[in-house]
């Protein structure tokens, strides 16, 4: 009997873990008649040229490379889907943390202070607060304040920590000002001593916002793009087999995608000069 070619995934190698990730989901869904592989790309900029290459029928994006894969597709008359999210990648917030002691106590008092951020295609550390500042601080980079910006990982649209941590850490030591981060971030960082149980403030916060999506490439089957969001829709926390991979993906259940969840970032990329309306990388001195 002749076995049916495996749609394949792309997703963006950012950690080890990303292997044990897929081959479990991988053996998740192959066991319930649903074939599928994976590819990793080292960066999510060469991951959404590859849905639009043929190459993949699904790729686990970022909330940028969202952005760019539904650019890209507009611009040639094409569509693409949000087929689901993790419960953890809906109506997230990002933080503006200072010092408890310090200062400054609004977003005017920031003018002529350095700032801190996380690497340069970071939604949630550096282009969604750049656009938070401009738009309800009315404040312009590079002209009311310096921006430091903590470049880790290229290409990885802050799907890491990296930058965040090197922020917060800049901030203890009084290189900047204020430093941004993802508000579960903040929380993680006072739990692991990073930041000083009741050292730091909050002093501004972002519009809600979402994060990844399971993306699905132009001109993918319907009916396997229904079935595929159907079994991951269907993965139970209670179930001992799944639940690792879940835990391992940091979520406890599938949700239907949206693409509404991504309007402020729609806009920051735009604003900030990330990317052009067809989806071309637009941003300068950006390496991946």
């Amino acid at each position: 009997m002749t076995q049916p070619q495996p749609l394949l995934l792309g997703a963006v190698a950012y950690a080890p873990k990303v292997v044990t990730i897929w081959e479990g989901f991988k053996a998740y869904l192959g066991e319930r008649g649903f074939a599928m592989d994976y590819i990793l790309y080292s960066n999510y900029e060469t991951q959404v040229e590859a849905q639009f290459a043929g190459d993949i029928a699904f790729a686990w994006n970022s909330p940028l490379a969202w952005v760019r894969a539904d650019r890209m597709a507009r611009a040639r008359g094409q569509a693409v889907q949000s087929l689901v999210m993790r419960d953890t990648d809906q109506d997230l917030q990002s933080v503006l943390v200072v010092k408890a002691d310090s200062p400054v106590q609004s977003l005017a008092d920031l003018k002529g202070k350095v700032v801190g951020f996380g690497a340069i295609d970071s939604p949630q550390a550096t282009l969604i607060p750049l656009d938070h500042l401009q738009h309800e601080g009315g404040l312009a980079p590079g002209k009311d304040y310096e921006v430091r910006r903590f470049d880790v990982l290229g290409g990885k649209h802050g799907d890491h920590i990296g930058g965040e941590r090197d922020a917060a850490v800049a901030l203890l030591a009084g290189e900047v000002a204020a430093s941004w981060m993802i508000a579960g971030n903040h929380r993680a960082f006072a739990k692991e001593g990073t930041l000083p149980a009741g050292g730091t403030r909050v002093l501004a916060t972002t519009g809600l916002y979402d994060h990844c999506t399971m993306t699905v490439s132009p001109g993918v089957d319907a009916e396997a793009s229904r079935r595929f969001a159907e079994l991951l829709l269907a993965m139970d926390w209670n179930d001992a087999q799944v639940r690792p991979l879940l835990e391992l993906e940091g979520l406890r259940q599938w949700r239907p995608g949206r693409a509404n969840g991504f309007r402020l970032l729609e806009r920051a990329a735009t604003e900030q000069g990330f990317y052009d309306d067809r989806g071309n990388i637009v941003a300068d001195g950006y390496r991946y």
